[in-house]
């Protein structure tokens, strides 16, 4: 069985005073990924996670912007550069987001493969949040796995076709993390932070150049860092009809960008824990749909018997 994490609190309703990009932003695929996974037939065990511990929250972010987040307080200039008002249910989903990030890792640990059905939110810094993102699960569970030594090294592999800059900022010059992201050069943050590696592709590249391109950079950077667990931010958004990407995959090669990542994972026998990262436009059912068939995918390929 395919292990998924999924916290109630992820259906977080839109602002209707909210301007429509907000809305677009706010208005949750991540009802659409349960409902749809629910009805895929596939044989998923579910798991609600626990909120991110205050603690934790603070460890990553800075404690005056936990605050204003959790009191649902946030400053209207934060709250613009994070793209929509943090409501007090905004402020509940941004806490139980992280803990299902954290939960798909133990998980993964044990089973070798889970994924969160939210999460992925890479563009969030230690004072303010940005881009769609509040709090950054990615930093957060990775500095938990690490500082409460359940591993001691980890890689976040983000294939988001947006840089994953909040993840590299906050977790730079701490051991045991690395990160890797394979980006639209062009697309946002149009400052870019550093990553371990960074692989930046000009627009419009396709499926085969994209999947060379990404075999040949993380494989090496796998066989260096020997992590004891990977965290992936599997954002669809490479796909060429998303409105908010610059790349040009094909539904096709989404499945073999996570066939790859799935083999390259077993090869090494690394367990991996999914998040649902980008993808953007009107047809948020078409969109729901790509991120179902990211998760099981890998899912599929990740399983013992694969």
């Amino acid at each position: 069985m395919i292990p998924i994490v999924h916290h109630p609190d992820y259906v977080a309703a839109p602002d209707p005073q909210a301007p429509p990009p907000s809305r677009m932003a706010q208005s949750s695929k991540n009802g659409l990924i349960r409902d749809l996974l629910m009805a895929s037939g596939a044989r998923l065990a579910w798991h609600l996670p626990e909120p991110m511990p205050r603690r934790w929250l603070e460890e990553v972010h800075d404690p005056d912007y936990v605050a204003q987040v959790l009191e649902a307080r946030v400053p209207r200039e934060k709250e613009r550069r994070i793209g929509f008002p943090v409501t007090p249910q905004v402020a509940a989903r941004a806490q139980a987001v992280p803990g299902g990030t954290w939960a798909a890792a133990m998980l993964a640990l044990r089973h070798g493969f889970a994924a969160n059905t939210a999460g992925g939110s890479h563009h969030a810094l230690a004072e303010t949040g940005a881009g769609y993102c509040v709090f950054n699960d990615l930093a957060l569970a990775a500095v938990r796995l690490v500082e409460e030594g359940t591993v001691d090294r980890l890689l976040v592999v983000d294939v988001d076709v947006h840089q994953g800059d909040g993840t590299a900022a906050l977790t730079a010059g701490r051991p045991g993390i690395a990160t890797y992201s394979i980006h639209a050069a062009k697309n946002f943050p149009a400052r870019k932070a550093r990553s371990t590696l960074d692989v930046s592709l000009a627009d419009g590249v396709g499926d085969d150049e994209y999947l060379a391109t990404l075999e040949e950079t993380l494989t090496p950077l796998l066989d260096e860092v020997r992590p004891g667990i990977v965290l992936y931010q599997a954002g669809v958004d490479p796909f060429g009809g998303d409105q908010l990407g610059r790349l040009a995959l094909t539904d096709d090669g989404l499945a073999r960008r996570e066939a790859l990542v799935a083999r390259l994972m077993r090869r090494r026998g690394l367990p991996l824990a999914s998040t649902v990262g980008g993808g953007y436009g009107a047809d948020k059912p078409a969109i729901a749909r790509r991120h179902v068939a990211a998760i099981l995918t890998l899912g599929e390929a990740m399983a013992p018997s694969a």
